[in-house]
């Protein structure tokens, strides 16, 4: 048997017989001739079965968009009216002399040659496995792959190594809900689900690794919005004797690697990316995530930011949330480290509204694309902090007397970031929501439209885990 040819790489081919396989792209039946566009992950090539080839032609009058194919064929040069120029594979075609059939298919639920923005979302969510047959789609989560892959081979090359950190951990109030894990072993206790592996990546610079990353899923039980998923995937850095210039040099200049790289059509305004504080940007552009482009209606023009010197707390807005047990709260991460300047006032708690972190987001067109800090390495700071934000003696024992403990045996300076991959994806495929760039997304509302979760479980696995569900009256 001859071996399968992709369809990008017949061009030099011609003359030859050859086997490709994919799918039926478009079948035009034109009487005497059957046209067929066969395509795979490659690309597309025009193919057509002739009278003589009478096999062939009695194969292909049963077949229809999107089976499954192999056939065999011979290359030929189009006729030069016939030339298309600009398309894949348009100075040839392919000559059908033989059509195995792999897999026959229902019809579509929609149509797979268009860009799919004209169909329900709800629709291409529930036959994910089809939507994502479109050109557009398939162009995202390659891409997808290829800036992750970049990602990976750059921080390799800077002496960082990859750590997966753990799914079932323990539920710490870090500020969104968590997913909870109830333990079949140990009835009536619970892991967590990891918001991110930000106490994860602080113990491994305690355990010396020094230089991290993770390209990590993440999950937040939060309420529905249009943009948000219950899980999602941040690219995660922790590096160690460092300071927050240390950290944004290398990000930035990965970004500016990445985009020049894998994105040549795209421009970047400004390099070095400028630094905006906090109160510039606020009282300037009325927000901390300014679009600084000096020209929105280009796509392709690409306008990052450093925003620095954030206030490390706020107010509590207690009609907000009642609940709340201080009158103060973090405004981004309660593992920070102030300004060097202003570290007595934290231990001493006195000016705490005054206080400056050592906080850094990257900003990309008007977009967060990532946040991080110089970290609390001395346990009694991370403790000043835990107090001001309302957590008693014993809570802090319980929720984070494993952080403590391991900034007390010995841990160095460090600092990280966590972008936001799902949106730099975004951002770069100029899509309209995160859901065009990850493979198998849940609405707004949280849910798998196509695996029809969440959904009920059986009253046996609700016995095992020691678990009874009460309804309200």
């Amino acid at each position: 048997m001859k071996e399968r040819k992709y369809i990008k790489s017949l061009g030099s081919l011609v003359g030859q017989e050859i086997v490709i396989a994919g799918w039926v792209d478009v079948r035009r039946d034109q009487g005497k001739l059957v046209f067929m566009d066969i395509r795979d992950m490659t690309g597309k090539i025009q193919c057509v079965v002739l009278p003589n080839h009478t096999e062939a032609m009695e194969s292909v009058k049963e077949v229809r968009n999107e089976w499954v194919l192999k056939v065999t064929g011979i290359v030929n040069k189009r006729p030069e009216r016939n030339i298309k120029e600009g398309v894949q594979n348009g100075d040839i075609e392919l000559e059908i002399t033989g059509i195995e059939v792999l897999n026959k298919a229902v019809t579509p639920q929609f149509d797979v040659t268009t860009d799919g923005k004209e169909i329900g979302e709800d629709s291409r969510l529930k036959y994910r496995y089809i939507d994502l047959r479109r050109p557009r789609m398939q162009k995202n989560i390659r891409n997808r792959h290829h800036v992750a892959k970049f990602i990976r081979d750059f921080l390799d090359k800077e002496n960082f190594i990859e750590i997966e950190t753990p799914i079932l951990t323990k539920s710490t109030p870090e500020g969104a809900r968590d997913f909870v894990v109830p333990s079949r072993l140990y009835k009536g206790t619970f892991y967590a689900l990891p918001q991110s592996p930000q106490q994860y990546k602080q113990l491994l610079m305690a355990s010396g690794m020094e230089k991290y990353f993770q390209i990590a899923r993440c999950m937040r039980d939060e309420d529905s919005r249009g943009d948000r998923q219950p899980e999602f995937t941040q690219l995660d850095i922790e590096m160690s004797f460092v300071d927050m210039e240390d950290v944004m040099e290398v990000n930035e200049r990965l970004l500016i690697d990445l985009i020049t790289k894998l994105y040549p059509e795209k421009k970047i305004q400004e390099i070095p990316f400028p630094h905006i504080s906090y109160k510039d940007a606020m009282e300037k552009y009325g927000c901390d995530r300014p679009d600084l482009r000096k020209d929105k209606n280009d796509p392709n023009l690409l306008a990052l930011c450093w925003v620095v010197n954030f206030p490390f707390f706020e107010r509590t807005d207690k009609s907000d949330n009642p609940n709340t047990e201080g009158e103060w709260t973090f405004t981004h991460n309660p593992f920070s480290k102030p300004i060097k300047e202003h570290e007595e006032w934290l231990l001493e708690r006195k000016n705490i509204g005054d206080i400056i972190t050592t906080q850094y987001d990257i900003i990309l067109n008007g977009f967060e694309l990532g946040g991080g800090s110089i970290r609390a390495h001395n346990p009694e700071m991370l403790k000043k902090v835990l107090e001001i934000i309302g957590h008693k003696e014993e809570d802090i024992k319980h929720n984070f007397g494993h952080m403590l403990g391991a900034l007390g045996s010995g841990t160095p300076p460090h600092g990280g970031i966590a972008w936001g991959f799902d949106r730099l994806m975004m951002l770069m495929e100029n899509e309209p929501n995160i859901r065009e760039v990850i493979t198998f997304p849940k609405t707004g509302e949280g849910k798998d439209l196509m695996m029809e979760s969440p959904s009920g479980v059986s009253e046996k696995q609700l016995k095992e885990l020691g678990i009874e569900i009460t309804k309200k009256k």
